[in-house]
């Protein structure tokens, strides 16, 4: 297991620059994003250009990397896979199919993503949509020897009242799922606000052997603002589809989730990937350097329960 980072809320930096950078804060690994070039947003930045990605682009990437004893643990791009219209659903795929052949040229294991939701229909709809559509991605991914993963995001911001619009946020949808042909991208900070308790889900998810990678996000609650708001926060009053009153998300280390277990959990089930840490954290962002600098405390909290691990000759 080695400590990892995700990339993407770096969009300030290159990958060369983040190469450099990420083994002096204490990091071995990168979960790369992959977003298409050009996306706006701050948690969406595109470290690979996978259109038209080249054997050649993957053997500068595996140089820059070997170069900086780094490794790839996993290729993120996190698009609406049930987009209720029909030209962005098949953009999003033909966009997760080149991360796939990107990740293959790479030697990755794993592409990040998510399931989503076409948000007009109910979940039932949903479901049985997933299961007609979804199925060619992944046997896309296994047909190169890539495994697709959809990490547990609510992804509650999609959704115009506040629900979950990414249908693989419990357990239950985790076991659904799993029949698709995904893996988990386990992510522990998406569940205490929704009464999943992080460290039981994440055993239920190991004994069936779906968790591939894992998401080091914390979380801070405010139980007496959840009694104002509720469960599903703000309503009157939200300013953003993120402000909801009552949680907010943070590094490890600065929130209230117990990593000396959930690291326990991984090495006890016999866990072989890898940990990277997202930041989303609104106190440490904001500017580059209170980004780093709660990437600096996200591993000063896990570098202790991730000891560092050397292998000859590794590659992404």
């Amino acid at each position: 297991m080695k400590l990892g980072l995700l990339t993407a809320a770096l969009g300030q930096m290159s990958l060369e620059q983040i190469a450099a950078w990420a083994p002096q804060a204490g990091y071995q690994a990168l979960e790369v994003a992959a977003w298409p070039v050009g996306s706006e947003h701050i948690h969406q930045a595109a470290h690979l250009d996978v259109a038209g990605f080249t054997a050649a682009d993957a053997a500068r990437v595996r140089e820059l990397l070997d170069g900086h004893g780094l490794t790839v643990s996993a290729v993120t791009y996190c698009g609406n896979n049930l987009h209720g219209d029909p030209a962005e659903r098949d953009r999003v795929h033909r966009h997760l199919r080149a991360c796939i052949d990107a990740a293959a040229l790479l030697g990755v294991r794993y592409v990040t993503t998510f399931i989503g939701r076409d948000v007009t229909l109910p979940i039932a709809d949903n479901l049985r949509q997933a299961e007609q559509r979804l199925p060619a991605l992944t046997g896309y991914a296994a047909d190169r020897g890539v495994k697709l993963l959809a990490e547990n995001c609510p992804m509650e911001g999609w959704h115009p009242d506040g629900y979950p619009a990414n249908l693989a946020y419990s357990p239950e949808l985790w076991d659904w799922m799993a029949g698709l042909g995904f893996g988990l991208a386990y992510d522990p900070s998406h569940l205490p606000w929704l009464g999943i308790d992080p460290l039981d889900a994440l055993e239920h998810a190991l004994r069936s052997g779906i968790v591939g990678h894992v998401q080091a996000k914390d979380i801070q609650i405010d139980e007496r603002a959840r009694t104002r708001y509720g469960v599903f926060g703000k309503t009157a009053g939200r300013a953003s589809p993120t402000d909801v009153g009552w949680w907010r998300y943070r590094v490890p280390g600065r929130g209230q989730l117990d990593w000396n277990r959930i690291i326990d959990a991984l090495y006890a089930a016999g866990y072989d990937g890898d940990v990277a840490v997202e930041h989303e954290d609104p106190v440490w962002g904001g500017t580059l350097e209170r980004t780093l600098q709660g990437m600096r405390i996200a591993a000063h909290t896990l570098r202790p329960l991730i000891p560092i691990t050397t292998t000859p000759g590794a590659g992404p």
